[in-house]
């Protein structure tokens, strides 16, 4: 996982990108409920389109809340100089600017209706699938390891025309990223 993660992380987004929020983790019993809830790991989802409307690749990214500072850091990594963002109305998605790039803010307003925006069509469809994907697969994961489960999805994705080079290349990817002891796995994995 950490291979995966390692390596889309050095690969950005380009051209029309579509941005969405969103949260791993649930409520739990007696606990605070909605965005401030402790036990929510905040995440971006991005994905990038083609003209023709055609995903190309994603992304998914942990970060420490949906804040400008947070999410210029990010677009300055993740997302390459000139392209254009098109994202739903929360505020700090407007940071993007600062990494060179075009913001296109449609407001949604919420609910079940602003799921269906085909302007968000993609994004939605991967956070789905994301989350169903994660659920499904593991009973229950620490939010410190986040990055990384979220990182073996993007990386699966992002080379589905390619699966008969996904394991050689992935290899080759291994023996090329520097050893990390286990030690440092299990501890909580770097935001962004």
């Amino acid at each position: 996982m950490q291979v995966m993660k390692e390596r889309d992380d050095s690969k950005p987004l380009t051209g029309i990108i579509q941005l969405d929020d969103a949260y791993l983790g649930g409520e739990r019993h007696e606990g605070k409920r909605g965005r401030g809830s402790a036990n929510k790991v905040p995440f971006v989802a991005a994905v990038s389109i083609d003209k023709q409307g055609h995903p190309i690749a994603m992304n998914c990214n942990v970060v420490k809340g949906f804040r400008l500072n947070e999410i210029s850091r990010w677009a300055k990594q993740h997302i390459t100089l000139d392209s254009t963002v098109i994202s739903d109305g929360l505020p700090c998605f407007s940071a993007v600017k600062e990494a060179g790039c075009y913001h296109l803010s449609i407001v949604t307003g919420g609910g079940p209706e602003s799921v269906s925006k085909k302007e968000f069509a993609w994004v939605n469809t991967m956070l789905g699938n994301v989350k169903n994907a994660i659920t499904g697969t593991y009973h229950s994961i620490n939010p410190k390891h986040a990055p990384r489960y979220l990182a073996e999805f993007c990386y699966r994705y992002n080379r589905r025309f390619q699966l008969e080079d996904m394991m050689p290349r992935f290899g080759y990817m291994a023996v090329r990223t520097p050893p990390m002891p286990g030690k440092l796995l299990k501890l909580a994995e770097a935001y962004g």
